[in-house]
């Protein structure tokens, strides 16, 4: 682990090369339909693999002036071949729509990765330079801990590692008591802080799933139900289209169907998958 943090020489040749594979490779995995929506994607859309990035290269620089160049090199390739790979596969846009917003943060990697060659200083004070990163890795795993009780198991290899890297970090900084010690002890709140408030409030995706109409009538002397594993359903009044609609608060992906059953009518029975933030209704 030492070595990984501050025992390896970081030539610019493996800065570039690193750069252009994990470019390519986070490019591929946001584009392959299979990898959407999973760990494996994640890194394409959050910080916290980045994060890691970010803190190797600046634990194996010479300088600070070495550990911001390189910083700054390293997301000025990366990050624009993420999107362009892309674009070149399926003639997309993502470029002119999306690297703005990564493009300030690579300008904001020639402070951090100044500052942060301070961390190799093995001070107590070190520990003040990593606590922004590890709210923020802290951060993505309370985002990514609600997806993945939403969609379980998708995401789960980025809850793991978030939490390895936030126990990782202070351990593999530093060799000042305090600054470890401290580290584990925030890491560890931050943890179970943000593990608690998930599960305390679940994630929930709100939508209409059908209308009234000829083919499935219904309306509020109706009733509507499923299977409580994937969240509720009820009959609405919507004012906008005057007329009733079926709302679901859903609580987890996967197939299963639901029922509508009126008053001296036959029962209405459609089958439904749930994905993520996506639905799909067929009636039987």
């Amino acid at each position: 682990m030492k070595k990984v943090f501050g025992g390896i020489n970081l030539t610019w040749p493996k800065v570039i090369i690193m750069a252009i594979v994990i470019g390519l490779y986070t490019g591929l995995m946001a584009w392959l339909p299979i990898a959407r929506h999973t760990s494996f994607s994640d890194l394409a859309v959050t910080f916290e693999v980045w994060i890691f990035f970010g803190i190797f290269i600046i634990m194996n620089s010479k300088s600070n002036i070495d550990s911001a160049l390189k910083c700054f090199v390293f997301f000025l390739i990366s990050q624009p071949l993420v999107y362009l790979l892309q674009d070149v596969i399926d003639g997309s846009n993502l470029f002119n729509t999306y690297y703005r917003f990564w493009l300030l943060w690579t300008i904001a990697t020639i402070p951090m990765g100044y500052i942060g060659y301070y961390m190799k200083k093995d001070k107590w004070w070190g520990l003040l330079i990593l606590l922004p990163m590890l709210i923020f890795v802290g951060a993505e795993y309370s985002g990514y801990f609600s997806k993945m009780m939403y969609s379980f198991p998708r995401h789960i290899l980025t809850n793991i590692f978030c939490v390895s890297t936030m126990i990782i970090y202070p351990l593999g900084i530093f060799n000042n008591k305090i600054a470890r010690k401290g580290g584990l002890i925030i890491s560890g709140l931050l943890i179970v802080i943000f593990t608690i408030l998930c599960i305390l409030n679940p994630p929930v995706y709100s939508t209409q799933i059908l209308s009234n109409n000829s083919e499935h009538p219904f309306d509020d002397t109706c009733s509507v139900s499923m299977d409580e594993k994937y969240g509720e359903l009820s009959i609405e009044y919507i004012d906008a289209i005057e007329d009733w609609m079926i709302h679901a608060d859903f609580t987890s992906t996967g197939d299963t169907e639901f029922v509508i059953e009126c008053p001296d009518k036959d029962k209405q029975v459609f089958s439904l998958t749930i994905g993520n933030n996506t639905y799909d209704v067929v009636q039987k």
